[in-house]
């Protein structure tokens, strides 16, 4: 058993696999920023055309 933790720290495939997580981890959540300040301001958008708009038309 102690062998095959020795190994197992020792073997690269391990490390890279964490690397790649935390890689995508970061994605994950630079994705779900971009998205929500587009969405924010898409809303603010809308919001003002359709102020614009219901104002005009009175």
């Amino acid at each position: 058993m102690r062998q095959w933790i020795m190994n197992f720290l020792k073997r690269e495939d391990g490390p890279t696999a964490v690397e790649y997580a935390v890689m995508l981890a970061l994605i994950i959540v630079v994705c779900i920023a971009a998205i929500t300040a587009l969405g924010t301001n898409a809303n603010k958008t809308f919001s003002s055309v359709s102020n614009t708009i219901g104002g005009t038309a009175s």
